[in-house]
């Protein structure tokens, strides 16, 4: 008996049970006339609140928690028609943006109801390439010499330092002993320009994208201080193939044709109105001569 009481499929029985009960006992389920103090579930509206609890606690609702949920449904629309009865959405900034964002979201809905063929993707990828053009990426690593602590003499013990790496590997032991110890990192791999302008400043990422590889480089200088650099490799920038990123291309050719539908949809809507402005203040009435 215990074994069948934790079976899924008797909750599912007994569930659906109860939810096919309390449509019958609804006034839903009855016909006659509907009226302003009427309330009327469907079968449906009752299999999503089922569906929107066991997405969020993995199990059926026990049928107290299901009467609890219809309830909750109940005192919310309760709550909705005497606000519109007393006149509370007039007027009410955060109920038009919020009607507004749905007519948004319903002239985008024709567009995102629409599936495109592979071959209008590829075209439509081919015409914008340059969106998709991926930013190269560097290898590198660098020493580090602080304003800080040796203050104007950082850029000139960077370039002595230099002169004693010449022909020197990255990885030279004598590399390390020269600088200073730095708060992040002292490789990075596989780093964008923009990564490295975020974490050293745009004049660095710049002249750091224009070293060679294979050498020590610089001095260069970051809002931290001076550097050398060692650029191991340089992956160049390119524009992948169509099916590299076909999803992602999906996604943007989709957000496009969401922007026309509602941009096509708004001057529609917008023709039918007239927008009157006040006019400026009118001029002062000049004033009455004297009599006298």
């Amino acid at each position: 008996m215990k074994r069948l009481l934790h079976e899924p499929l008797l909750h599912f029985v007994l569930l659906g049970a109860l939810l096919f009960g309390l449509y019958s006992l609804w006034p839903a389920g009855r016909d006659r006339p509907a009226s302003s103090h009427e309330i009327r579930l469907s079968l449906d509206e009752l299999n999503q609140l089922v569906q929107l609890f066991q997405s969020q606690w993995r199990r059926p609702p026990t049928p107290q928690e299901l009467r609890q949920l219809v309830e909750n449904k109940v005192q919310q629309e309760v709550l909705y028609r005497e606000a519109l009865a007393l006149g509370l959405d007039k007027d009410d900034e955060i109920v038009k943006r919020r009607m507004a964002q749905k007519m948004q979201f319903l002239a985008e809905d024709v567009a995102a109801a629409r599936e495109p063929s592979a071959d209008e993707l590829r075209r439509w990828f081919d015409a914008r390439r340059e969106r998709f053009a991926q930013p190269p990426r560097l290898s590198l690593r660098h020493l580090y010499f602080s304003t800080d602590r040796r203050g104007a003499r950082a850029q000139a013990d960077a370039q002595a330092a230099l002169e004693r790496l010449a022909g020197q590997p990255q990885d030279a032991p004598l590399a390390a002993t020269l600088a200073d110890a730095f708060m992040f990192q002292d490789h990075y791999r596989d780093r964008t320009p923009e990564f490295l302008a975020k974490e050293f400043g745009p004049a660095f990422a710049q002249a750091v994208a224009r070293l060679p590889p294979g050498t020590w480089q610089g001095p260069v200088a970051s809002g931290l201080g001076w550097h050398l650099v060692f650029v191991d490799t340089v992956v160049p920038g390119r524009v992948p193939a169509f099916e590299a990123v076909e999803g992602e291309v999906k996604q943007a050719w989709l957000a496009e044709q969401k922007a026309q539908a509602w941009r096509k949809a708004y001057q529609d809507l917008r023709a039918k109105y007239t927008v009157l402005l006040p006019g400026p203040p009118e001029a002062a009435a000049p004033k009455a001569a004297d009599p006298r």
